[in-house]
Parts: C-alpha cells; structure tokens; sequence
C-alpha cells in the first residue's frame, strides 16, 4: 500500500524507516547501507558494486601500492638487494588489507559486498545538503549515499598503514644492511606522510575522483613513462631490452594504459570497446619512433649549423 509523505521532509537525502507497516520515527538519517527510494523512504541496499565501482576501488586501492614502491625504489639505491623483498612486502601488505576490508564489510566474513547505486556527484557529499523545511531548523541527513564505497576505502588505508608498521620495519631492519641506519627506514617514513594525505584526498575528493580516476590514470601513465623513458636515455628498441627492468617498468605502464582504457568504455559494448585495447602500445612505440629525431644535441647542432 503506497504511504503519502509529509511535506515536511523535502531533503534529497533524509527518508523515514518502514517497520512493521508503519513509519518508524520522524524525517531524518537513514541507518548505514541504506538509502533513500523516491518516496523518500529509507531502503537496504541490496546491490553489488558495478564494473566501474570495482575499478574505482581498484584505483584507490593501486595509490599506496604504486606510492610505495616508488619510494622504496627511491630510497633503497641501484645496488640493493633488499628493494625486491621490499617490494613484494608491500604488495603483501595491501593484498592484505584488501582482503582483510572486504570481509569486515557487509555482509561479513565473505570477500562479496554490497552497495547502494551511485546515481550523482551529489551522492557523495551529503553533508552539503541538510534541508531546512521551514527556512530555520536544519534536517542533518549526512549519511553514505554511495555506501561502502566512500568508507571502505578509509578502512582499507587503515589496514594498510597497521600491517606496514607490523612487518615492514622487522624486515627492513634484517634485510636492509647496504643502506645506512637512517636511509633504510626512508620508504617508511614517506608513508607515514602519504597515508594522511590519501586519506583526506578520499574524505574530500571522493567523489570527485570516482568520476575522474580513468582520465587520472591514462594521464599520469602517459607522463611517468615518457619521463621515466626518457630519464632512461631510451632512444630505440635496443635500448629497451638492454635491461629486464626496463621491461617490468614498460609492461606496468601498459597495464595502467589498459586500466584506463577499460574504466572509460566500462565494456558496455565488448564489440566496440576491446579493438580501444590494440592502442595500449602506442604511445611507447610513437616515442621510440620520433625519439631521434628530437633529441636536444641534434637540435642545437643543426641550429648551430643553420639548417
């Protein structure tokens, strides 16, 4: 039987709870994991997270991988032996804590998850919409319209940063004898700054980055491997195989490059959207195709010669 609702609940996010075919209680925050219907009334997500919400989560999940091994590269030096071990630490760390998330999440103790549909940008920041129904006396609905994907993430840079401080300083201490007492514990510390930073890049910016992240990431993987190559003095494709790294390095971005492709189309249409996927090599092959040919001492030697 269809319940007419009062007009004192205008707000775009405040709803009542229907218990035992009444409504229970006045106008305000649905419970967490629930949502308001376009009656206004609160309803149990029931769904689970789309194709792009999973890769959302996958970017945001990526950002401290990618931020730690990074500076462990950074601070551990070409002749240590210990940034490999490192490295799968860290990889270990965040599988970790992903899986650690994921079964503390509703329902618990199972890896499945469900999740209210993102339907706004608007969705994410409800806190910016308390309704006054009578111009004096504000309604605070601010609740997780686009549960869990807003929370779990929080929880899971929590987990993170617990299982880094658990193991990585044991191993750092055993493993790490080429570097000095004070850069061995470098990569550490720079997590210690990045982890407060993720973290409010995720309370502020969310849902911002939930509509930006596929731009976000074929960007900064076009940027870091045209840098990185570069940097490498990469110039042609024997250059390239020279060293096994540089592969590593060149197939990351290009798994980046599919990430990025693959969370634009979404596959909506497979017919259209994996033939987009035979563009991932091209950026590497476009600069080692016109690498020589814009090389600086060129440039300046046949300026100097008047060509």
């Amino acid at each position: 039987m269809a319940v007419a609702m009062s007009s004192t609940c205008p707000g775009l996010y405040c709803g009542r709870t229907f218990i035992n075919q009444s409504f229970e209680g006045q106008c305000g925050v649905c419970p967490r994991g629930q949502r308001t219907n376009f009656e206004k009334i609160c309803v149990k997500c029931t769904g689970s997270p789309e194709l792009y919400d999973w890769l959302y989560l996958g970017f945001m999940a990526m950002l401290p991988l990618v931020l730690h091994w990074f500076f462990i590269e950074w601070y551990s030096g070409k002749k240590s032996s210990s940034a490999l071990f490192q490295h799968i630490t860290a990889l270990f760390e965040c599988t970790a804590a992903a899986i650690v998330t994921l079964l503390l999440n509703d329902p618990v103790g199972s890896l499945y998850i469900r999740s209210c549909e993102v339907k706004m940008l608007s969705d994410w920041y409800t806190m910016l919409y308390n309704p006054s129904p009578d111009y004096v006396t504000t309604l605070h609905c601010t609740q997780e319209a686009v549960f869990p994907l807003y929370t779990i993430v929080l929880i899971y840079y929590a987990f993170c940063l617990v299982f880094m401080m658990l193991l990585r300083p044991l191993l750092v201490k055993k493993i790490a004898c080429g570097l000095g007492k004070t850069d061995r514990f470098k990569s550490i510390y720079a997590a210690l700054y990045f982890f407060p930073i993720l973290t409010v890049l995720q309370a502020v910016g969310g849902g911002l980055l939930y509509y930006a992240f596929p731009y976000i990431i074929l960007v900064l993987s076009l940027v870091t491997l045209a840098v990185y190559m570069s940097a490498s003095e990469i110039q042609s494709f024997k250059n390239l195989v020279a060293k096994k790294k540089r592969l590593v390095v060149l197939f990351s971005h290009w798994l980046l490059h599919a990430y990025g492709i693959i969370s634009i189309s979404r596959l909506d249409k497979l017919g259209q959207d994996l033939p987009l996927l035979a563009l991932v090599p091209g950026p590497a092959l476009f600069y080692l195709l016109t690498a020589r040919f814009t090389e600086p001492n060129r440039i300046l030697s046949e300026g100097g010669n008047g060509h």
